[in-house]
């Protein structure tokens, strides 16, 4: 079947019997736990709805089809999903990571594993090469993003998963899919052996849910997955996993105007005199479009550009939108403007963020999908104010 339809039926035929009414939206089971007959008998498939819950196995049927994987475990976060892929390592073991990944994902890295006696070697992931140097005799895992945050720096899945592996068949491929969703890219196709999301963000798509998810092919690896993501408990509501089944309902339309609207604004900044730069992977100017269009079908609907001015002229500049909100996030239906350095990376060293060129006067939007016309005229007119100073 299609994409879009996968997305609306896939896990979710109606059925009709003496305990289910053909219900065409998937109903929200909320109990904690499920009764039966005998002790030793499941006849549901059901214990505790913290090792499953029939609207959870909806969802998670219908994401894995969605990324070509063939499991899915739904977390309580994004980071939750990062929690539990790093639980399958162990004292003295190594992840070599794109030094360009979500804030959050470094904190845990630097802050929380390495207590474990859990290494982190970080490489400019954009020079595929380069990774030989940065992979050890321990290492377990690489862990990728691909486009970056807040950058938009696009790394070539396909070949570090051939270098990977012919370093050592066992390592783990991992690649952070939040900004472009399973509608744009598919890391699995590409080689990696496992997907991660924040489903806070597009999955989701209506800024209202926190959630995360992890997809896999192979059999061995996500029953691993599964003991750990139980033991540890990050299961999430059956009203967010609803949530987050509907959001894939619309999926395809709402990143196909994610796109055409974030295309039109990238090119108005382009042209735009108080701009300095614009990372933004559908440009023909960006230095990421060749290997962006070998390995997805769109470039997704964030957008970040350099303003030609100082940090308090950046600050300005997000502070004085109308339509665009000024909030952290991404992947919502309304559009949402942020000043990285102070707002979503203001937890990453300072000296990272030089490092990473993630400079002051950088300003992030999540393009929504209002009309694009609204948009930039509401640019156009913060664009005003910072002129008047």
């Amino acid at each position: 079947m299609g994409f879009e339809t996968d997305a609306i039926w896939k896990g979710q035929k109606p059925v009709i019997s003496k305990t289910s009414f053909g219900d065409v939206a998937v109903p929200i089971h909320l109990s904690s736990t499920y009764a039966r007959k005998k002790a030793a008998d499941l006849p549901g498939g059901y214990e505790y709805s913290r090792c499953g819950n029939p609207t959870r196995s909806a969802y998670e049927e219908c994401l894995a089809s969605l990324e070509h994987g063939k499991f899915c475990l739904s977390t309580s976060s994004g980071l939750a999903a990062v929690t539990v892929v790093c639980s399958l390592l162990k004292k003295g073991d190594n992840i070599v990571s794109f030094e360009d990944i979500y804030g959050g994902t470094i904190r845990i890295f630097d802050e929380i594993i390495n207590r474990w006696g859990i290494t982190t070697n970080y490489f400019d992931a954009t020079k595929p090469e380069t990774i030989k140097q940065a992979i050890n005799e321990n290492t377990k895992i690489i862990w990728l993003e691909s486009p970056t945050n807040p950058l938009l720096r696009v790394c070539d899945i396909k070949k570090i998963a051939e270098i990977a592996k012919e370093i050592n068949k066992k390592i783990l491929v991992v690649v952070d899919n939040t900004f472009l969703s399973p509608y744009f890219q598919k890391p699995l196709d590409l080689g990696a052996d496992m997907v991660v999301h924040s489903t806070t963000k597009y999955v989701g798509g209506h800024s209202d849910l926190i959630g995360g998810a992890i997809i896999c092919k192979d059999a061995n690896l996500y029953e691993r997955l599964r003991f750990n993501h139980n033991a540890i408990g990050v299961n999430p509501s059956p009203f967010n996993d609803w949530l987050a089944l509907r959001g894939l309902k619309t999926l395809a339309v709402r990143m196909n105007k994610h796109q055409e609207n974030a295309l039109k604004i990238a090119k108005f900044l382009e042209s735009h005199p108080k701009v300095k730069e614009v990372f933004y992977p559908g440009l023909d100017s960006n230095p990421y479009k060749e290997v962006s269009d070998k390995q997805t079908t769109g470039y997704g609907g964030v957008v970040s550009f350099k303003i030609d001015g100082t940090k308090e002229d950046a600050i300005k500049f997000v502070e004085s939108t109308n339509i665009f909100a000024l909030a952290e996030s991404l992947g919502g239906t309304e559009g949402l403007i942020e000043h990285p350095v102070t707002m979503s990376h203001s937890s990453v060293p300072v000296e990272q963020l030089h490092k990473l060129r993630v400079t002051d006067d950088i300003i992030r939007i999540s393009v929504g999908i209002e009309t694009a016309e609204d948009l930039i005229e509401d640019l156009k007119q913060a664009f005003q104010k910072i002129d008047l100073n």
